[in-house]
């Protein structure tokens, strides 16, 4: 058996349900070897049991069980997962059979193992790719119910300017903190514009390097480069008649800028190593945690890309801001990890909802997905989750945690205790230390420096960067 890691990016989880004990064993080692995850069954109630604790990317089913004969768990299990039928008896009437019951594939023992694993690979990829063209066509979406949760004042404005602007097919500009859902808003403008049966193909601005850019945006011919023995598509025809979703935007370099401009301007582009221009029929939508506006003003953003992108401006509100909203997000992550993990749903205590509406949330709708996952798993078998199940300190009221706009200066014997979530970024450590420094010292950019320690030039991208104001201090002598 090939024993290279499959899918270096993702370990794929088998379930091996077979009542021969030397050949599951033999199974599971070959499939380990191979670079998957393998959990075993030796009866049809045992991989109920397994399918309950997790949720296999393929299923490897005997036909005849000691618990089971025919195709009933077939049947049962199809509609959710590739399956993979293993016989003693070959016959063309049973694998007929089996494939109209929903399987994958059907093999007959004694099994050869470098078959198998060219079996389960082909299979797992063509599971893959189906699930991308339903996200892709639509479909997934539509199953599986809105994209967004809240029904709180800003949520309802959020929602009137995406049905307003879907409309049309200008370029749209989210603006909203990391964590606030920009590119769910991003999906829900294509998925209600005449372009939702096409492709939604996002790109991160922040981890596209600029001398690849335009290979992987554009395109390049055979030949253009070294390396180059062959066409590649770009991006850009991946989203033809789509939308094109630049996510982080206010992280691209200059180069980058200036090739998105002329695209966004001209509605063309060319292949690297191309000699003719191609049409770009995409909507572009870009996202940013950043004031593009500020930094084009400081010369940090090209201006004129700026008013390019802004036509339509949407901004996310933070979690902060529609703590209404807060029960019903929570409540559909425990849904859905009920789902995922096969258990009876989990409920929130009063005491826990009204604990985690006094929480400020620096890290937004991300944050309170993972504080609700990890309260989960710490209340195990309860089925209430309480204060007692949130991961931070009960010494520390989630009130008196540093708050956004707050004014009144906290002297250092009372300074709130900084606590989090979970295990927070840098970036949601630094801008919540920045937002306390801010509010102890009432704006003071000097005095948040020297707290810093370090110069006031520095202390002001730093908050820049995070989108906090400050004031700077004209009394050189002030302390």
């Amino acid at each position: 058996m090939n024993t290279s890691p499959v899918l270096a990016s993702h370990r794929p989880t088998l379930l091996v349900v077979e009542d021969d004990a030397v050949l599951n064993q033999l199974l599971v080692r070959e499939l380990q070897k191979a670079g998957y995850d393998v959990v075993s069954a030796l009866s049809w109630s045992e991989a109920r049991i397994a399918l309950q604790r997790v949720a296999p990317d393929l299923v490897l089913l005997d036909v005849n069980l000691p618990d089971s004969k025919g195709f009933g768990p077939l049947s049962e299990i199809s509609a959710a997962r590739p399956v993979v039928m293993l016989t003693a008896f070959g016959g063309v009437n049973q694998a007929v059979q089996a494939m109209q019951h929903g399987a994958s594939d059907y093999l007959v023992k004694p099994v050869n193992l470098d078959e198998l694993e060219l079996v389960i690979r082909r299979t797992i990829e063509q599971s893959h790719l189906q699930s991308q063209k339903e996200w892709l066509s639509g479909s997934h979406r539509a199953r599986h119910g809105p994209v967004m949760i809240g029904d709180s004042a800003p949520m309802l404005r959020l929602r009137q300017m995406i049905v307003e602007v879907a409309r049309t097919d200008v370029t749209v500009l989210i603006q909203g903190e990391s964590g606030t859902g920009k590119e769910l808003v991003a999906q829900a403008v294509h998925a209600q514009s005449q372009r939702h049966s096409e492709a939604f193909v996002p790109i991160d601005c922040c981890t596209l390097q600029e001398n690849l850019f335009e290979s992987e945006l554009f395109g390049h011919e055979r030949g253009a480069f070294t390396g180059a023995d062959r066409r590649k598509t770009g991006l850009i025809e991946a989203a033809v008649r789509g939308t094109l979703f630049l996510d982080e935007l206010g992280e691209a370099g200059p180069a980058v800028q200036a090739k998105l401009l002329r695209v966004i301007e001209t509605g063309r582009f060319r292949r690297v190593g191309a000699t003719n221009d191609l049409r770009a029929d995409v909507r572009i939508v870009a996202a940013t945690n950043r004031d593009l506006l500020a930094r084009a003003n400081e010369g940090h953003f090209r201006a004129d890309l700026y008013y390019r992108l802004s036509t339509f401006v949407i901004d996310v509100p933070p979690l902060r801001e529609r703590i209404d909203d807060i029960p019903a997000l929570a409540t559909s992550f425990l849904v859905r990890r009920g789902q995922t993990q096969g258990t009876q749903p989990k409920t929130l205590s009063p005491q826990a909802i009204e604990w985690l509406q006094g929480y400020h949330w620096p890290g937004n709708v991300r944050e309170l997905r993972n504080v609700i996952e990890r309260a989960f798993i710490v209340a195990a078998e309860a089925p209430v989750i309480d204060c007692r199940h949130m991961p931070v300190q009960r010494s520390a009221p989630a009130k008196d945690l540093a708050m956004p706009g707050k004014s009144e200066p906290a002297s250092d014997k009372d300074s709130p205790e900084l606590v989090f979530a979970g295990e927070p970024t840098l970036e949601v450590i630094e801008r919540t230390y920045l937002d306390h420094l801010l509010t102890k010292y009432q704006g003071n950019r000097r005095r948040v420096a020297l707290a810093l320690g370090v110069s006031e030039r520095t202390a002001y991208r730093m908050l820049e960067r995070h989108g906090l104001r400050s004031l700077p201090d004209t009394s050189p002598t002030s302390d």
